[in-house]
């Protein structure tokens, strides 16, 4: 079996982020990330825009983020993918593809084709989840594990900037040129991460299959894994229920701003232009939050961070209002990246894809399911209950992770300490 960089070494802290920036072989790695994630960013969201277009229908432009969330089912097989496969030419394949199929959106011409539109968005979001579950491996593979938490916070500060970034580009092409060259940059985002993948040079870890392993049980054994450790149990409980919390915001946070605020709603992008900005803060900052606090109590601060802020969306002051969207960028991006850290910490190297996979499904489809929700229970309650509710749930969040009087603590296996 093949070693990477640093899995066995035992270090005592926490890295920084210029630890790992000094690293080659991550830097290559995160500017592949820059642009498949942009590719993927730009693309789905100028999509739904041109559909509205195509076909003047809301819900034919709610579908195409219908079709970006329903690749979440089919997790369990893509970690799987990720965990018996070399990585690295995973990905390479995985962007390339990617960039083929988002070319064919260049024969759709009018309301009667946009059926390929949601075919497209279906099969190039499998392709953003093998890409997260095989990434998840790599860092393992590449990275010693104190610089698993920098990592992870660096590639969610580029995550957050390019979501701030790529929709006004993809409008901005849209309206000046047509949405053939928003195809053809996200199809070239996706070859030019695949290019940058391929120059990447690692030890990878090598899976052997177990004799008594068969199909079933090698799927779903990310989710047994994670059922089975009682620290991941309660922080994956924690990460669904405020993430669940985080999908009634984005239905309340338009009641926010026009009946709390009494502002236009164009307004709302100055809150998820704070928002953003704070959530790329919070991803540079959470290293250090971990080396000081530790895995567990970062995920609780950030699941307070997260109550306190949504309950402010609930005043009408707009400085107080400004100041709970910034507590909600923070928040999550600490609580997530404690999470994803502690998961790549615990789990085993042949395991990476399929708990990551996992991980996926508990931030994605509790946030859609109380999306529907909330769409629903803001048209007969004030909003202002809704955000009391979404606050208790926050708060709720944290309890799973608070201290336990009885029994040995668990800790993960390296520097990101749990108590």
């Amino acid at each position: 079996m093949s070693t990477g960089t640093g899995r066995n070494t035992a270090p005592t802290t926490v890295g920084t982020n210029r630890d790992v920036l000094r690293v080659p072989g991550f830097r290559r790695l995160a500017l592949a990330w820059v642009f498949s994630n942009f590719g993927d960013s730009v693309l789905f969201l100028t999509a739904a825009i041109w559909v509205k277009q195509l076909t003047g229908s809301d819900a034919a432009a709610g579908l195409v983020f219908a079709a970006l969330g329903l690749p979440a089912l089919l997790a369990p097989f893509t970690g799987r993918l990720a965990d018996r496969n070399r990585r690295r030419p995973l990905l390479i394949l995985t962007n390339l593809a990617a960039g083929g199929v988002v070319l064919t959106l260049l024969a759709v011409r009018g309301a009667g084709s946009v059926w390929l539109v949601y075919t497209v968005i279906f099969i190039y979001a499998i392709s953003s989840y093998i890409t997260a579950a095989a990434q998840s491996g790599l860092l393992r593979d590449l990275l010693e594990i104190r610089l698993l938490a920098p990592a992870n916070g660096v590639l969610s500060s580029i995550d957050q900037g390019l979501r701030i970034v790529s929709p006004l580009v993809g409008a901005g092409m849209l309206a000046l040129w047509g949405m053939d060259t928003v195809v053809l940059l996200s199809s070239g985002c996706f070859i030019v991460a695949a290019l940058v993948l391929a120059t990447l040079k690692l030890a990878e870890t090598v899976h052997v299959k177990a004799e008594d392993e068969t199909f079933w049980k090698s799927t779903t054994a990310g989710i047994s894994f994670l059922r089975g450790h009682p620290l991941l149990r309660r922080a994956l409980l924690s990460l669904g229920i405020a993430m669940g919390a985080t999908g009634i915001l984005n239905v309340t946070v338009f009641a926010t701003v026009e009946q709390g605020l009494g502002r236009p709603p164009e307004f709302l992008s100055v809150l998820l232009g704070v928002q953003g900005g704070t959530a790329i803060l919070g991803g540079l900052t959470a290293s250090g939050v971990i080396r000081r606090l530790g895995l567990r109590r970062c995920m609780v601060s950030g699941a307070l961070l997260l109550a306190g802020g949504v309950l402010a969306t609930a005043l009408t002051v707009l400085p107080l209002v400004l100041a709970g969207a910034a507590a909600v960028g923070a928040g999550v991006s600490w609580l997530v990246i404690a999470f994803v850290t502690l998961r790549q910490e615990a789990t085993p190297l042949d395991m990476q894809g399929r708990t990551a996979a996992v991980t996926q499904v508990m931030t994605n489809l509790p946030q859609v399911a109380a999306s529907l929700l909330a769409a629903i229970l803001i048209g007969v309650l004030p909003y202002q209950v809704l955000v009391a509710a979404m606050g208790a749930a926050c708060l709720l969040a944290a309890v799973p992770l608070l201290p336990r009087r009885t029994g040995t603590p668990v800790r993960a296996a390296g520097p990101g300490r749990v108590e």
